[in-house]
């Protein structure tokens, strides 16, 4: 099968595409053929070998764990699909395998699409809306009434997180450029700040933040943490508590709670899907280049089938 792999560490410059062997379908997986993938930041640190600590992968190594596409062949203990059945899916970081022609997964990893929702939509879903639910629901949970500021609120993170936000019913505040602020407001944004010419320490504090970057922003943000508060990172795993205002890294590991729900809400009409741009397998550099800018307007997506 073709797939889009590297065979050492570095940027996507080291992105070959070319043949790779697809792995052995047993009795508890499924095969599917990919109709499309979505691309993260953690592919993009999983390839330069920044996380090859967390993340330990073996060589050549297919990039990319999100997914949707069309079941093929289903293992000897399949009952709950069948071939023909469109279905997303996220892999093991560590095993990678979506930017391919087809992916082989266990089944308990899968769940069916609305039949409304395009394959580009659910690939885009279960690693950027699963990250948000647990920022925002999984240690502390956010409760209605509070504010939360969400920063890169057109990312694929934060598009999904201010939705969850405005639903639990608390007041969001997103961070993003001029170009997106619209976008950002009709996510449901009810303040958003021009990063670039305001200063988000002047708004008036916040019960939650939601910090994508690390770094300066993160520091800063604790200026705006109300006593009690709390700051949910998704880039510094060395964050502790500061006093009464608490820190704690978000490390997103399995798809299998967050993702029915995601299907829910999109077939109720409360969830809209971001796409920044649309990519062939055998464009994946261009694809990953786009991720590793930083600018990407929600989700960077590959499409494998035609």
């Amino acid at each position: 099968m073709k797939a889009a792999y590297i065979s050492t560490f570095g940027g996507a410059e080291n992105i070959q595409y070319g043949e790779q062997t697809l792995a052995i379908n047993d009795a508890d997986s499924v095969t599917v053929r990919v109709k499309a993938s979505a691309l993260n930041p953690l592919d993009s640190k999983i390839m330069s070998g920044y996380m090859e600590q967390v993340f330990p992968v073996q060589m050549p190594y297919i990039v990319g764990s999100d997914f949707s596409g069309i079941v093929e062949e289903v293992g000897s203990n399949v009952s709950q699909f069948r071939p023909g059945d469109r279905v997303a899916g996220r892999t093991d970081p560590c095993a990678g395998g979506a930017l391919a022609e087809f992916v082989v997964i266990n089944v308990s990893e899968l769940v069916p699409l609305p039949d409304e929702m395009s394959f580009e939509q659910a690939a885009a879903i279960p690693t950027a809306y699963g990250t948000a639910h647990l920022a925002l629901f999984g240690k502390y949970k956010l409760q209605a009434g509070q504010r939360v500021l969400i920063h890169a609120g057109a990312g694929g993170v934060g598009s999904f997180a201010i939705q969850l936000a405005k639903q639990a019913g608390a007041e969001v505040i997103a961070t993003a450029s001029a170009k997106n602020i619209a976008l950002v407001t009709s996510l449901g944004a009810d303040e958003v700040i021009d990063y670039r010419s305001q200063d988000f320490t002047q708004i008036a504090p916040v019960d939650v933040v939601l910090d994508p970057f690390g770094g300066e922003a993160l520091e800063r943000s604790w200026q705006v943490l109300k006593p009690g508060g709390h700051i949910a990172t998704l880039a510094d795993f060395t964050i502790t508590d500061r006093g009464d205002r608490h820190g704690h890294a978000v490390f997103f590991a399995d798809a299998r709670v967050a993702l029915p729900q995601a299907m829910r809400d999109f077939s109720n009409g409360n969830l809209q899907i971001v796409i920044d741009s649309i990519h062939l397998l055998e464009q994946s550099r261009a694809a990953l280049e786009r991720v590793a800018s930083g600018h990407a307007c929600g989700k960077v997506i590959v499409r494998s089938g035609r």
